[in-house]
């Protein structure tokens, strides 16, 4: 790395928070319902926008990418990203909020797609997968704070002039504002793009290479089985244990605590370690995972069982989209886009899971997933070991 690009790892990481702000429009629904007297089905509509918006904007992106460079369009992105959180400072009307989630979604799909090929950029191949997991690590601070931002500020804990529960867009609205200032400063050194633009069909024929369409059904998979495992874990609690709702909302929390432990010590791990002996590793740890969730009847078993699920597939995104860009050296910002799509997992699965479950009980969406991790098993040949 050269001492310029080291420079710019600063401003990427805290691109990286901004990316976590996605991840508000959970607790920030859940106000929103009820302080509008919503139904929960007209309430979803605001966290289902966000992987609606990666199924439409991921491939495009990357080929605004190859036009305008990755600085520029993750500069875009926070630009999108901070007109969707100055909009809930003027008020919460369900129409304003509709247009703010969306522009979060939209921007979030950006950022997701650009933001990590010009991480690649900054490293110069060196280090990318454990690079990428620091990074994601530095996103799941941004989700865990959210939620704490949201409960102060309706509580008046901390000033919130006002704005209750809402004052965690303005704070994120001046972090936001930090990262993109200090992006847009910093020189980052970009190779040029050899030959012609892609067009919508030249990048998804890159699906026709093997290790692409396998990289893409690998991050379906992670995704699936993250919000699977946040969908049904305190379903499960509940349906085992006779847990409440309340009590069994522990385990989404216990997932995310081992998930971000996973990120930061994955960032680690995956310097010093065999990258393909890491994945076998994380792979096992949710296979075993699954069985504890698919068989276990005590507290003991199911809290192990969504702890190593969280920390196993922590990893797996950095290490399966870091292997798809390194496959195409030449079109990373396409595969970017095609990988980025693959989020769309987290529509797919919890539908699947949901079938299964009304006929077989939890145990049934619990089978959903384990497919997935029996494919994770089937990408283990494809693992580089650098």
């Amino acid at each position: 790395m050269s001492k310029t690009n080291k420079l710019a790892l600063l401003p990427v990481m805290l691109c990286f928070f901004a990316m976590g702000f996605v991840d508000l429009v959970g607790i920030a629904s859940n106000y929103v319902k009820n302080d509008l007297q919503l139904s929960d089905s007209t309430a979803n509509v605001f966290p289902s926008l966000v992987f609606f918006w990666f199924l439409i904007f991921s491939v495009p992106t990357g080929m605004l990418m190859n036009k305008i460079g990755r600085k520029k369009t993750v500069l875009i992105s926070l630009i999108v990203t901070l007109f969707s959180l100055l909009l809930p400072i003027f008020g919460e009307s369900y129409g304003l909020m509709l247009v703010s989630f969306s522009l979060l979604g939209i921007g979030n799909a950006l950022m997701q797609t650009s933001l990590n090929p010009l991480v690649s950029t900054v490293m110069k191949g060196g280090n990318l997968a454990s690079t990428l997991t620091f990074g994601q690590f530095v996103k799941a601070i941004a989700s865990f704070m959210a939620p704490y931002l949201a409960i102060w500020g309706a509580q008046a804990s901390i000033p919130a002039f006002g704005l209750g529960w809402r004052v965690l867009f303005p704070i994120y609205l001046i972090i936001g504002t930090l990262a993109t200032l200090l992006l847009f400063s910093t020189p980052i050194e970009e190779e040029p793009i050899e030959g012609k633009a892609s067009s919508f069909a030249e990048c998804f024929s890159l699906l026709g290479k093997p290790i692409v369409l396998l990289s893409f059904l690998g991050i379906m998979c992670h995704v699936g089985i993250d919000v699977g495992t946040n969908t049904t874990a305190p379903k499960i609690l509940m349906e085992r244990l006779g847990m409440s709702l309340n009590d069994a909302a522990f385990a989404t929390s216990l997932y995310f605590i081992f998930r971000t432990i996973g990120c930061l010590t994955g960032s680690f791990f995956l310097r010093v370690m065999n990258n393909k002996l890491f994945f076998i590793i994380s792979v096992v740890m949710m296979a075993l995972s699954m069985c504890g969730l698919a068989v276990g009847t005590s507290k003991t078993v199911l809290f192990v069982a969504i702890a190593l699920v969280g920390y196993g597939n922590s990893n797996i995104f950095s290490m399966v989209f870091a292997r798809a860009l390194q496959s195409v050296p030449n079109k990373q910002n396409e595969v970017s886009g095609l990988m980025i799509m693959g989020l769309f997992g987290g529509t797919i699965f919890p539908l699947l899971m949901g079938f299964a479950s009304d006929g077989f009980g939890q145990v049934g969406a619990v089978v959903v997933m384990a497919v997935g991790v029996l494919y994770l098993f089937s990408y283990i040949p494809k693992m580089n070991n650098k």
